[in-house]
């Protein structure tokens, strides 16, 4: 049996709790490494002041920008790598990799020269006070840099997660962010180079995570070749690839714009909100990862036996990350709920406004966290099965369609409680509406399963 045939009997033969189980260990290790590091940078540029703090939440939003290219192209061609691997067709599976690894080269370049040219307005137009500018301005100049090397992790990370390759991804992601966490003090006090240290510390360390994902595709261990000859000379391929990230995409990029509403909002009200709300956005994606790795442990899982067209298997599968994701949720927002005060205070010990504020907000988020369960794994079951429209929707409402006009509506009303619970409100939102979408792809999935039994049947 060759390694090919040895995959393919994997992904389509193994006992579902046990192979999604295998998947998602690794993707939650990455996931949990990637938000702890993101929270070290917090954390350490906290102690620099409230100030400093803020800027983070400001620079989160062109990280954003970053991740959402990275993730429309990574998750783009991950979900078709996926499938064709499934399908057993390993060209197809190259010719996507390679198209999004140079795209995304190029995208990140663009960013970089662009954002790096408008960088003071660029910081006004986030939501940067006159007090917060300097520090945003000094952290934002080194993050521009690594964008294309940030965009370029997140589609090699993608891509050998597709492959059902999880384990190699968690590595090169999981350096990356353990040396980021030794950097930054190393830098920032160390070297006495303030939050200019702590941007450094993570383009090192980005640097280096990309290097060991690459390392995977030169000595040849992942089933798609990363080659520029494998590259689509026509359009097709990436725009499928884009086609089927945009979910990603909308999801991303809307973070970002989120971001920026929610800063300008919360600047109202000072600099300490600016500070808690920026805290309570890293401590929630602590949190949320959990669900994210298991999700994306699923994926791939649901992906390929989409594509072998084993849709019994994409159905069980299914039913088991929706119930472990509600479970996994509902025990996270208990204990989240009880912890929030200690959490904000490990950040900014000696700001009992910044305390105060992002405790009620970080409640109020743990009161629908146990609604993400069926919200995120919907979404990815319609991404990488090729349901581009619906889950492009759904990317779209927490962030956008409902978070929008609660962001800009809910402050008028409520004031600074209505800047901390727009969140929640939209995330309500989004479940109500993502439940009948999972309930109408799961009687598809049947329909499907009975029409390739009664295929099999007549052959």
């Amino acid at each position: 049996m060759t390694s090919q045939e040895a995959h393919f009997h994997k992904m389509t033969e193994t006992p579902l709790p046990r192979l999604i189980t295998t998947m998602a260990v690794p993707t939650i290790i990455t996931m949990l490494i990637t938000a702890v590091y993101n929270m070290a940078d917090t954390f350490f540029v906290s102690q620099l002041g409230t100030s400093a703090a803020g800027a983070v939440g400001i620079v989160f939003s062109i990280m954003a920008v970053i991740q959402a290219i990275g993730f429309m192209l990574g998750i783009g061609a991950g979900s078709l790598v996926s499938r064709s691997l499934g399908a057993k067709d390993h060209e197809r599976a190259s010719c996507a990799a390679s198209t999004a690894f140079f795209a995304v080269l190029v995208f990140g370049s663009c960013v970089t020269i662009l954002g790096t040219i408008f960088l003071d307005p660029l910081m006004r137009l986030l939501g940067a006070t006159p007090t917060i500018l300097p520090f945003a301005r000094d952290y934002a100049r080194f993050i521009l840099f690594g964008a294309p090397i940030m965009g370029g992790s997140f589609v090699l990370n993608n891509i050998l997660r597709g492959e059902g390759h999880a384990t190699f991804a968690m590595v090169g992601i999981g350096a990356g962010g353990i040396l980021n966490i030794a950097l930054d003090p190393l830098f920032i006090y160390g070297f006495d180079l303030g939050i200019k240290g702590a941007a450094i510390a993570t383009l090192v360390s980005q640097c280096i995570g990309f290097s060991i994902l690459l390392s995977f595709f030169l000595r040849k261990k992942s089933q798609a070749e990363l080659h520029i000859s494998k590259v689509s000379r026509k359009p097709d391929m990436l725009f499928a690839v884009i086609k089927t990230g945009m979910p990603s995409f909308c999801r991303q990029s809307l973070m970002s714009v989120a971001a920026v509403l929610l800063n300008r909002n919360a600047a109202v009200y000072g600099d300490a909100a600016v500070a808690a709300m920026s805290i309570v956005g890293r401590v929630f994606m602590f949190i949320f990862s959990f669900m994210l790795g298991f999700g994306q442990g699923f994926q791939p899982v649901a992906g390929f036996n989409f594509g072998a067209k084993r849709y019994d298997r994409v159905r069980k599968a299914t039913y088991f990350t929706l119930f472990v994701g509600t479970v996994l949720m509902t025990t996270l927002s208990i204990l989240g709920f009880f912890a929030a005060p200690y959490a904000m205070a490990a950040f900014r010990r000696d700001d009992l406004e910044v305390i105060e504020i992002g405790a009620r907000a970080l409640r109020a988020q743990c009161f629908v966290l146990p609604l993400f369960g069926v919200s995120t794994v919907t979404n990815m079951l319609l991404q990488v099965t090729g349901q581009s429209g619906q889950a492009t929707f759904l990317s779209m409402c927490r962030n956008g369609i409902f978070y929008m006009p609660a962001i800009l509506i809910a402050p008028q009303l409520l004031e600074l409680t209505g800047v901390q619970i727009a969140q929640p409100i939209a995330d309500l939102a989004t479940f109500l509406v993502t439940l009948p979408l999972l309930l109408l792809f799961l009687k598809k999935l049947n329909m499907w399963e009975q029409f390739e039994k009664a295929q099999n049947n007549k052959a």
